[in-house]
């Protein structure tokens, strides 16, 4: 134990020396040294070089292995390896949050650029421009349709179906909406009906959906809120405990109560934020 808190602090340390000035700010504090004729203390621009060295590591390291540093410094405080244990095992579980995130970031944009395809195809077809011709100008600009834009350009170029190739394409998380532009490429080409207010009427309806799911999630910000609270709790009581004179890293990590305490409410709180998470999810899925 005493083997993995002394290399843990010495990480620690080192992290700490090369964040401060890099690999040879040893060599540049004796520079200073010499020039200066004394003591090189820690002036501005050590700190922004601290402050950027921080910002730097921030972005290089993933989200979820900041659990893994934590348990690291609550197992060198407490003095057990059970932190480090309970750190490393949330690194999957803040690791799926994360790509959750980001992956219903991405169907955000894609559902936005679809919308500016819209927009941006109605506009063209206005001006007077064939409908394939449009479609290249539109998706070109906008993006909107994403990885499946060779496959509808080329279909759209050379007289292929378009509208199957709209509808493949819509099988893009957040692309739905293409769908109704497939229908509305369909309609216009058989039947001879007006494409640019077909697109308006879908543009339209694209933007309210848009909008309703930004108000829902808005009107849900106080029950994300509680989540977070109610993550942070334990956080507060260990606080509150060490600045009282309790110890109770060392009440939760070395005695048999302490450790009951630990494992019960450590089940209660995740079945408490797995419930609240539900509540939400479900609300969202309304």
């Amino acid at each position: 134990m005493g083997e993995l808190s002394a290399g843990a602090a010495v990480l620690c340390l080192g992290a700490a020396v090369c964040l401060l000035g890099g690999p040879n700010s040893g060599a540049r504090r004796a520079q200073l040294l010499l020039a200066g004729g004394g003591a090189v203390g820690a002036g501005p621009d050590d700190w922004r070089r601290l402050a950027g060295g921080l910002r730097r590591l921030r972005a290089r390291v993933r989200a979820e292995w900041w659990a893994l540093a934590v348990g690291l410094v609550l197992g060198v405080l407490g003095a057990s390896v059970l932190p480090v244990v309970a750190g490393a095992a949330g690194v999957p579980l803040l690791r799926r949050v994360r790509l959750a995130r980001e992956a219903r970031r991405a169907r955000e944009r894609r559902g936005a650029a679809v919308i500016a395809l819209c927009a941006g195809l109605a506009g063209e077809v206005r001006a007077g421009r064939q409908p394939g011709e449009a479609l290249l100008l539109a998706a070109r600009d906008s993006g909107g349709l994403g990885e499946a834009q060779s496959a509808v350009l080329a279909a759209a170029k050379f007289g292929g179906d378009v509208p199957g190739a709209l509808a493949s394409a819509a099988r893009q998380p957040g692309a739905e909406g293409l769908l109704g532009l497939a229908a509305c490429w369909r309609v216009a080409v058989d039947q001879g009906a007006g494409l640019a207010a077909g697109l308006d009427r879908l543009e339209g309806a694209l933007r309210a959906e848009r909008d309703q799911r930004a108000d829902l999630r808005a009107q849900l910000a106080g029950a994300r809120s509680t989540v977070v609270m109610l993550a942070g709790l334990p956080v507060l009581g260990l606080l509150l405990g060490a600045a009282m004179g309790a110890d109770p890293l060392y009440v939760l990590l070395h005695t048999g109560a302490g450790f009951g305490c630990l494992v019960v409410g450590g089940v209660l709180e995740g079945l408490g934020m797995w419930w609240a998470t539900r509540i939400v999810r479900g609300a969202e899925a309304v």
